[in-house]
């Protein structure tokens, strides 16, 4: 028999919590000295106590979790129950992890208000690419709905062109289109002429006249300042959008951190602008502070 301090010490709870699960009845000690009214605890209520410990983590009430225990859940059954809220947790960190990414390059963005290098964006003409692609809808452009669909696109696109035994001729492109559903997202790669097989889409893409291009290297999960400092270059130099920018991947080392990513916007120039003075100071020269 343990007292209530060495068996919560085992049970890695506090005596407080011990004394609760007592007066609610999750878990009564083995003895209680009549004399003295001290609690003493077998070993053997390690496995309730994990038990109750196991369904609060799940989320449930002291009241469900009495319940659940009283009906004598099965092993198997809770260790189903716990593979479940295992995959919610993960999922739920995931997407956690996944926001504050976008949040801390949203800030970024904030922090470089006023001094957004953008002499590093270049017009250049874009040629025609045949590309093999696959195509999903997100349920917008944000990056938390792009980021889940973009990624098992080129998994599949890749695991397809493999299938067939094709090999990229050059880079990977994504490209986005507005659907009424919401964001049309194209996973694409270089191929060389027409491919045989029937399970791959194989498209040309149509060259581009005039695109402000930008390099971004990091992962793409942040590439929203390089975004916007391109939209700064269009705005101040005398351009307007003609269609989404593609992003052409350069170079996809296994560390996402190292990619190297080319942001192609579609452009056309203004007719009779004249060039402003940048607002709040924004560099006209240097690399500023990249």
């Amino acid at each position: 028999m343990f007292t209530i301090g060495d068996f919560a010490r085992y049970g890695r709870v506090s005596v407080r919590m011990l004394r609760h699960y007592d007066a609610t009845g999750l878990l009564r000690p083995a003895h209680v000295d009549p004399a003295t009214g001290y609690r003493y605890y077998s070993a053997a209520q390690l496995a309730r106590l994990n038990r109750v410990i196991a369904l609060q983590d799940l989320g449930l009430t002291l009241q469900q979790v009495q319940r659940i225990l009283n009906e004598e859940v099965t092993t198997e059954e809770l260790r189903a129950m716990l593979r479940l809220r295992r995959a919610e947790l993960e999922a739920a960190m995931t997407a956690a992890a996944a926001r504050l990414v976008q949040v801390e390059a949203r800030l970024r963005s904030i922090e470089s208000e006023g001094h957004m290098p953008t002499n590093d964006a270049v017009i250049k003409s874009v040629p025609a690419m045949r590309v093999a692609e696959l195509t999903a809808t997100a349920a917008s452009f944000e990056p938390q709905d792009i980021g889940p669909v973009i990624g098992p696109l080129y998994d599949e696109l890749f695991r397809r062109l493999d299938t067939a035994g094709v090999t990229p001729a050059g880079p990977g492109v994504a490209s986005y289109e507005e659907v009424p559903e919401g964001g049309g997202v194209h996973a694409a790669v270089q191929v060389a002429a027409p491919l045989q097989d029937g399970d791959l889409r194989v498209v040309d893409l149509p060259p581009v006249d005039q695109a402000a291009t930008i390099v971004h290297r990091g992962s793409v999960d942040t590439v929203l300042p390089t975004a916007q400092a391109l939209a700064f270059w269009i705005d101040e130099n005398g351009y307007r959008s003609a269609g989404y920018p593609r992003e052409i991947n350069l170079e996809c080392p296994d560390n996402r951190d190292d990619w190297v990513t080319e942001l192609q916007a579609p452009v056309t120039k203004t007719q009779g602008h004249r060039p402003r003075a940048r607002a709040h100071g924004l560099e006209r020269h240097g690399r500023g502070s990249r």
